[in-house]
């Protein structure tokens, strides 16, 4: 195996793995690996925008409440505070480097409003194409001493004395390649691909997130995960995203019978947080009607939001109707690998940011156009901690684990035939999707466990696979402990909705009250809420 040493590995293609490339190539030398190619992310896909409080009649405080409230107060109040602080200045910092916002006629930033947001913050970019033309500004002006390998996945971290040193790639021409690296950095999205209904690329399985629990990281929060309320639907198929920009411009939900059915479900209406839109959309799906977005009082709608006219119009939706069926898709994974505010997991020497990471910024369900905020922020203060530290590279040798024959033997002799990725999908959207309960959980985590061989053997030996069959692996694994998570918590919070436990508006008014008198009493709001998962302080999957 060759070996190359540079002295940053990002493992990534998004806005965290450019924006983290770019800071640190400053003053090191910096190598990414994607699996497929550089415009191959979830950041590509980003429509409503950045939310920011720069206008002067907003701030970071009432930005940080409601991302508090729409996390319902399961957020890392710190990370939340830097995340709202640091936010305008950074976003200034990128608009002095070049990149351009949408401004109205008078020359001042055109502000969306989305869902939960208190004011209008969101800056977008080409109407509702802010992440593909942030990603476009960014590969224009990415540092030269970042190299780029596209087509080369990641399939293996290397560790040696509870230590990362660097990563096990595999190719498109199926050659195994070790490199070796001081740091190694996981910006590789979250796993919205392990649901059969997603906004997010393809590519995007989560597979990072089992590759890091297997080296030794812990993961955290991993019942979070928020549905988008409105993806395209066609012929029972999601295949697009519908930002909540459109109903922030005036859009509504309605039912085949024209019932706006958001009206008497949340005060919020059409704008309420995520997770309650699209519990709302599924009941109605439930009951057999059909769900469209109304896009009649919505101002210029091709105008403003261009790349969702395409995507309509390819799709053979006639837009002249004034309504878009809708229904709701994996979206946004607010669980992912444990880091603190500086990127750092449990495991040292490897470093995770964005999506695949979990700081608790956005705690049981994000507020909308937070993500591409967290991006820019938190890549910043993962950089600028590394680039504080100095240290050599740790060129340490690979040494196959002493149990392989032991496992292989194992594995050959109780594992059943791998599933198909749609199999897989399928039983994620029936038992651990929008509304789960004890039973349905029960049955997936059982279904799950016949196949446990494989990723217990996958840690030690790669070899025997091939990359299809070790990301299917990698999905089973990260499947079976996103349900352990889903059955541990049995309250419904955010994202995670049991409806075997449901919560009541009573319960949900006393944590606000509790978060009121603690914030005033300069307490956490971790040390007294009765619902705080363990997950954070006891990382108890470890």
């Amino acid at each position: 195996m060759s070996i190359l040493q540079p002295n940053v590995i990002v493992v990534g293609s998004g806005l965290s793995a450019l924006l983290t490339a770019n800071y640190l190539s400053e003053h090191m030398n910096v190598i990414i690996f994607t699996k497929s190619s550089k415009n191959d992310n979830n950041s590509f896909l980003a429509q409503g925008g950045v939310a920011c409080a720069i206008e002067h009649t907003d701030s970071w405080k009432l930005h940080y409440e409601d991302t508090l409230s729409a996390g319902c107060y399961h957020n890392e109040e710190e990370a939340v505070e830097i995340l709202t602080k640091m936010g305008p200045g950074e976003l200034q910092a990128l608009i002095h480097k070049g990149m351009q916002f949408d401004k109205n006629g008078q020359g001042e930033f055109s502000l969306g409003m989305e869902g939960a947001h208190s004011k209008r913050r969101i800056l977008h970019a080409g109407g509702d194409q802010t992440g593909k033309e942030l990603m476009e500004w960014l590969q224009s002006t990415l540092s030269e001493k970042v190299l780029m390998v596209e087509h080369e996945t990641v399939i293996k971290l290397l560790v040696e004395n509870q230590r990362c040193y660097g990563v096990q790639t595999f190719n498109s021409n199926g050659e195994r390649t070790n490199y070796l690296a001081s740091y190694v950095v996981l910006a590789t999205g979250g796993a919205g691909a392990l649901y059969p209904y997603t906004s997010n690329n393809e590519s995007i399985t989560g597979m990072a997130l089992s590759l890091a629990y297997q080296a030794g990281a812990a993961l955290t929060d991993l019942e979070f995960m928020q549905f988008h309320p409105t993806m395209l639907s066609v012929e029972g198929k999601a295949v697009g995203l519908i930002s909540e920009a459109v109903r922030g411009e005036g859009g509504y939900l309605q039912n085949s019978k024209g019932v706006r059915f958001m009206e008497a479900t949340h005060p919020l209406k059409d704008l309420a947080p995520r997770d309650v839109v699209s519990r709302a959309i599924f009941h109605e799906l439930e009951q057999g009607e059909t769900v469209y977005l109304n896009i009649e009082e919505v101002d210029k709608f091709e105008e403003r939001f261009p790349a969702i006219t395409n995507l309509c119009k390819k799709q053979g939706i006639h837009l002249e109707t004034k309504r878009i069926p809708v229904v709701p898709g994996a979206h946004f994974y607010m669980g992912g690998i444990y880091t603190t505010i500086h990127g750092e997991t449990t495991l040292p020497g490897l470093y995770a940011v964005g999506e695949a990471a979990c700081n608790g910024v956005h705690g049981a369900n994000r507020l909308a156009s937070n993500s591409l905020l967290e991006t820019i922020v938190f890549s910043k203060t993962l950089a600028e901690h590394l680039l504080k530290i100095t240290t050599s590279n740790h060129e340490v040798p690979w040494n196959k684990h002493s149990s392989v024959m032991r496992d292989l033997d194992v594995l050959q002799q109780q594992a059943v035939p791998l599933p198909t990725k749609a199999d897989i999908q399928q039983m994620m959207m029936k038992h651990a999707g929008i509304v789960r309960h004890a039973e349905g959980l029960t049955e997936l985590k059982d279904w799950l466990l016949t196949f446990q061989p494989y990723w217990k053997a996958i840690h030690h030996f790669t070899e025997i696979f091939g990359l299809e069959e070790i990301e299917k692996i990698h999905m089973l694994h990260l499947c079976y402990l996103v349900t352990e998570a889903a059955l541990q918590r049995q309250e419904s919070r955010g994202a995670h909705y049991r409806s075997d436990h449901p919560v009541s508006k009573e319960s949900w008014r006393q944590v606000r009250i509790m978060h009121a008198i603690e914030k005033n009493a300069g307490l956490k709001e971790r040390d007294l809420d009765e619902f705080n998962h363990a997950a954070r302080d006891a990382a108890w999957f470890l």
